[in-house]
């Protein structure tokens, strides 16, 4: 990085404590060199530097009282990254892991994902250490309202509209938008991932996991391959995961693996998603309940072990840096010819490099990934129309998107040198809308 390395050392010194973040800026900065070769007016007016610092960044306390009357203190955050094109726009994640770290790292790279879907929103992230895992309605609802008691003085249709991440499910989003819309007294269009009956959009469930095997398909259809007949392994059992198994069954390949954070299940006849929709939608159990209702199944405690299976394709939707160098040797040994990141940043640099070396097709998850905020910005669409289109439509404005996603990320790979290099091509796709927007608007942003 000859041109932007001081941007980097400057990242790095401003805050030291930050692996992920880190992780997350040097990845796009690497691929930006080419353009900031190509357009030395973007380093003139300090396009670099800015796009790594937020435009905002807050930090707020989330008291909530448990069904024993116990008084929690959780740490709340909402990192507003970018807003050069469209009002910010990212989920909000409740986990244990949750820290500043990784809020700034999700909001990064969720400026470039949002940009790639062509649609005007800008980049943000956000939530909370806190863990709804074993909690109770009513203690999860107690949390929601209390953080959204602070969150909602910072977000609006035109200025924030957060969605669902790990931890943020249908449940979540229902409690934060009631207290949302009893503080203000209006009902918009402020939250994504709300109800069919109050404002939500049909495929939005399914929209991540899907978007995902669009792009794929398109990836590897560019190389004369296709889903039909091939073994594939996905990483996770939430949202993504179980949605982007269903599409590759209905794509023509088969699952033979699901996990989580305890461990993950082996069925080599094929996953049947149907039970892993009970266990984990209706239940809300852990994964290992599987082999209950298949005994020729299974279970495996330790979730790395997912990536020693023999596969054609695999599908990382769990979390970040879950694809380490080994684990991605592992992979490309036993004939696996296609990546595609469904969770944000699962694969660490050292891994993508593996898999890049030995001609593995990888979809980077700014792009691969995309689906959901896409269809949350659907969702935008419709609530500001007051109107619901079928599953269909959105459906097939979603796989739309996630073709043309890919189509201008190998354009702009090739275009800077880089031809079958998505990972640059997504990046340099991304930050050119941003990038132009910004210099347009001048240093206000």
């Amino acid at each position: 990085m000859k041109i932007l390395n001081n941007v980097m050392e400057k990242v790095i010194k401003r805050d030291p404590d930050q692996p992920e973040f880190h992780q997350a800026v040097r990845e796009v900065l690497e691929s930006l060199e080419p353009v900031a070769e190509r357009y030395p007016e973007y380093v003139k007016a300090g396009i670099f530097e800015r796009i790594v610092e937020p435009e905002r960044q807050i930090i707020f306390r989330v008291p909530w009282v448990d069904d024993n009357g116990r008084i929690h203190v959780n740490r709340g955050y909402r990192v507003q990254f970018n807003s050069a094109i469209g009002p910010y726009k990212g989920g909000l994640r409740f986990h244990p892991s949750v820290n500043l770290s990784i809020i700034k790292f999700l909001g990064f790279e969720q400026i470039f994902k949002n940009s790639l879907t062509g649609l005007p929103i800008g980049g943000a992230k956000g939530g909370s250490d806190f863990d709804p895992k074993g909690k109770s309605d009513g203690e999860v609802m107690r949390f929601c309202q209390s953080f959204m008691t602070e969150l909602y003085r910072h977000i609006g249709e035109d200025t924030d509209v957060p969605a669902g991440d790990i931890g943020v499910g249908s449940r979540e989003i229902g409690y934060l938008y009631g207290q949302y819309k009893r503080i203000r007294n209006n009902f918009t269009g402020v939250l994504t991932g709300k109800g069919l009956t109050w404002g939500g959009s049909l495929a939005r469930t399914e929209a991540t996991g899907y978007g995902l095997c669009y792009f794929v398909e398109e990836m590897i259809k560019a190389a004369g391959k296709s889903f039909k007949g091939t073994t594939v392994v996905v990483s996770g059992s939430g949202n993504v995961a179980i949605y982007a198994a269903e599409k590759v069954h209905q794509l023509g390949g088969e699952v033979i693996a699901l996990s989580d954070s305890n461990g993950y299940i082996h069925d080599p006849d094929g996953i049947k998603i149907d039970t892993v929709k009970q266990i984990k939608e209706v239940e809300r159990k852990r994964i290992s309940e599987y082999i209950k209702y298949h005994p020729k199944a299974k279970y495996y405690e330790g979730c790395s072990g997912i990536w020693s299976l023999k596969c054609d394709i695999a599908l990382p939707c769990a979390t970040q840096n879950e694809i380490d160098e080994q684990s991605a040797r592992k992979l490309v040994a036993n004939g696996c010819f296609a990546v595609g990141e469904g969770a944000n940043m699962p694969s660490t640099p050292e891994a993508i490099e593996v898999f890049l070396e030995n001609g593995v097709m990888f979809a980077p998850a700014k792009a691969a990934n995309a689906g959901g905020v896409a269809t949350s910005a659907l969702e935008m669409c419709q609530n500001s129309m007051r109107y619901s289109w079928t599953f269909e439509e959105v459906d097939a404005k979603l796989k739309e998107i996630m073709i043309n996603i890919y189509k201008n990320a190998s354009t702009a790979a090739k275009d800077f040198g880089h031809e079958g290099n998505l990972v640059v091509g997504a990046n340099i796709a991304g930050f050119l809308k941003v990038a132009d927007a910004m210099y347009a608007q001048g240093i206000a942003y």
